[in-house]
């Protein structure tokens, strides 16, 4: 690693990479709270459909008043202050912005920001894992051509798999499954914004006291961040989903190398090379002995009689036959870590994950029966929550993606558990996010595998 080293330089050249942030949430405020820590970056822009409240994101994580006092991108350049606005695609067409991160959460506005990128040539890196899961093979192929950086954001989770699974394979060994922990029961696929808060535990005066989002944070409880999570890497990695989608088995760091392998030789997988996250929970409820509900993790195979005398040697955990182990990390920083994004696009034109291919879904998937006429609300939700299937089984059901799964009028009764399809909604043929997701599949229909059948 020498990006620090690199960042070092622009600093003391006094040509700092210069950063443009759109959405002051909690991810661009924990990259903010760190960006004044980083040698070498100059966060010339922030946009926020509301500036307000960038501003008081900025004043929580401890930047002086004059340090966002800017009233021009022009002005922010020559003073190495920090413009803020509400306008994203005035910053992206600026001169003065080398990299744009999207931390917004929206699928459409993502794409809409990646193709301004597109046009202005400005790097941009993907915290918005949603368009990513919705559109991001056809993203990263149009940024390619471009000729800039389309990235997954390091500190998120799909990040920081993509990593470990280019270590073990940089290091020659085959990756049988990569992924994340996190909490899940199978009745959480049928959470809502009104029952999350028992499952979490949280009394109503801890929800009262607090800034909680209860959609948000039903997305991460009902499965459906954990299957876009897994959608962004197996578009990444190349490693699939299972038919099935995810199993989310309960697992602990010390069992992951028993547990993580093909159903074959023991283990839960449908098949060598697979997406899969566990959980921090057994089915019962128990807590998992030494859980990952925070980190990533990897699994791969020795594939010789040498490697499995090395693991032995040296101290690696493996299943019981010595072929398996496992590497994991067991935290991940969020917008703490983000910098390595940028940094990398910058000063290597490197992502830090792309998507490679079309290889996984996250469709939208009734958490109960469902009526014509009625309106879905997206992701976390009370109607639909989103399931992770291969990119060849979506298109043969003409599955909707969960991206385009708010604020659409149902026209078709969907049964509980049943995918909603494309025939099942009255869709805005006109809508930009649509129309970029139907080229998509058009696109990458040809190279998609057959659909499974079991």
């Amino acid at each position: 690693m020498n990006l620090h080293r690199l960042l070092q330089l622009r600093a003391a050249n006094n040509q700092p990479v210069r950063v443009v942030l759109i959405g002051a949430g909690k991810f661009g405020s924990m990259f903010l709270s760190q960006a004044p820590r980083t040698p070498g970056f100059h966060i010339i822009g922030i946009a926020d459909l509301s500036p307000s409240r960038a501003m008081e994101s900025l004043a929580r994580v401890g930047w002086p008043k004059e340090k966002y006092a800017a009233t021009s991108i022009e002005g922010a350049s020559k003073s190495g202050a920090t413009f803020i606005t509400d306008d994203a695609v005035s910053l992206i067409a600026s001169p003065y912005v080398d990299v744009v991160i999207d931390a917004t959460g929206s699928p459409s506005a993502g794409i809409a920001h990646v193709l301004a990128c597109c046009t202005h040539k400005k790097h941009i890196v993907m915290v918005n894992v949603e368009a990513d899961a919705l559109a991001g093979p056809l993203l990263a192929k149009r940024a390619e051509a471009a000729g800039i950086v389309y990235s997954l954001a390091y500190g998120d989770q799909p990040a920081l798999i993509c990593e470990m699974v280019d270590w073990a394979r940089t290091a020659g060994f085959d990756v049988v499954a990569a992924g994340k922990g996190t909490k899940y029961l199978p009745e959480y696929h049928a959470s809502t914004p009104d029952t999350v808060w028992g499952h979490y535990g949280f009394t109503p005066e801890m929800v009262a006291g607090g800034d909680f989002n209860a959609q948000m944070f039903n997305s991460f409880l009902d499965g459906t961040k954990s299957a876009i999570e897994m959608t962004a890497v197996a578009n990444a990695t190349g490693l699939t989903p299972a038919p099935q989608g995810l199993d989310f088995p309960p697992c602990g760091v010390d069992d992951l190398a028993r547990i993580l392998k093909p159903k074959a030789h023991g283990g839960i997988l449908h098949h060598r090379g697979q997406v899969e996250v566990i959980s921090s929970v057994e089915r019962d409820g128990r807590p998992v002995f030494r859980d990952l509900r925070w980190g990533v993790y990897v699994t791969f195979a020795a594939d010789s009689e040498y490697v499995r005398r090395c693991f032995k040697e040296y101290g690696l955990v493996t299943d019981a036959s010595g072929e398996y182990s496992s590497m994991y990390k067991p935290f991940h920083l969020i917008g703490l870590e983000l910098g390595i994004s940028v940094a990398s696009a910058a000063l290597r034109n490197e992502a830090t994950g792309v998507a490679t291919g079309w290889r996984g879904d996250c469709v939208a998937t009734a958490k109960r029966a469902l009526k014509a006429g009625e309106m879905l609300d997206g992701e976390g939700g009370y109607t639909v929550y989103g399931k992770l299937m291969p990119a060849a089984d979506s298109l043969a059901k003409s599955a909707l993606p969960i991206g385009l799964a708010h604020k659409v009028k149902l026209v078709r009764d969907v049964g509980v558990g049943e995918a909603v399809t494309w025939d099942h909604v009255a869709i805005d043929s006109g809508n930009m996010a649509t129309v970029f997701r139907r080229a998509m599949e058009a696109e990458f229909s040809a190279c998609t595998p057959e659909p499974h059948t079991n």
